[in-house]
């Protein structure tokens, strides 16, 4: 497995891919040009790669779906620009690369100023990006008083019920990650989830579901109880 420049990597990916793969992406709305590489395929390559910024960059620009994934996987977070990233979210055309486009920018720097302004987009792959982002600050940024959360709790509440469709699934994703934070938020978010009721989400060909935030915040504490306890032991 060669990783010395984007054109090799580019040749490998493309020898990788397999007619099941692409159907299968296809399915999840991933359109244009696709080699049809696992998951565990490119997993190897940034493996391999590690951060590499500058094959990254060349990875993206070369526009096809699978070199842009591992671009994301392998970018430093680090050396986020702000106007590339504003060039990356105005390109994206599914959820798929909005997945992962939010993933990254979720680590950099930018995190928190990229969430609050995309997630205020009209354009669907925007917004959904940045509700994707609030989500991984919710779960990953202890920094946070619970009153910024409490704001989005607020505007979740007020909007999921309009917004496009694959918004409305960060939005839920974005409200099941705030109240998995404490049991001060787990309360507010519990009973903005109560206020909501179901959230439905066209996921089109795929057997992806929407999960119930009421359950799923639960469980993502008992996950983290059940974490900390284990750690504790080690400890």
């Amino acid at each position: 497995m060669d990783v010395s420049n984007a054109k090799v990597i580019l040749s490998e990916l493309d020898n990788l891919g397999t007619e099941q793969t692409r159907k299968t992406l296809g399915r999840h709305g991933v359109t244009g040009d696709v080699y049809g590489v696992s998951y565990a395929d490119l997993g190897k390559f940034q493996k391999k790669l590690k951060t590499n910024h500058m094959i990254a960059l060349d990875l993206w620009n070369s526009n096809v779906h699978d070199a842009k994934i591992l671009a994301l996987m392998a970018a430093d977070p680090a050396k986020a620009d702000s106007s590339e990233l504003e060039e990356w979210v105005q390109s994206l055309n599914n959820y798929v690369m909005s997945d992962a486009l939010g993933g990254y920018v979720a680590k950099t720097p930018l995190a928190k100023e990229k969430a609050e302004a995309w997630l205020q987009s009209d354009k669907e792959w925007i917004s959904h990006t940045g509700w994707n982002i609030m989500g991984e600050i919710a779960s990953h940024d202890e920094t946070l008083p619970d009153s910024y959360f409490e704001h989005w709790l607020k505007v979740i509440e007020r909007d999921i019920k309009d917004a496009p469709n694959r918004t409305r699934h960060a939005m839920n994703n974005a409200l099941i990650a705030i109240g998995a934070r404490n049991p001060a938020l787990q309360a507010q978010a519990v009973a903005a989830a109560e206020r909501i009721g179901k959230v439905k989400v066209d996921h089109g060909l795929t057997n992806c579901k929407t999960p119930d935030a009421i359950p799923y915040i639960q469980k993502m504490v008992d996950r983290k109880m059940e974490k900390a306890a284990k750690a504790k032991v080690k400890a």
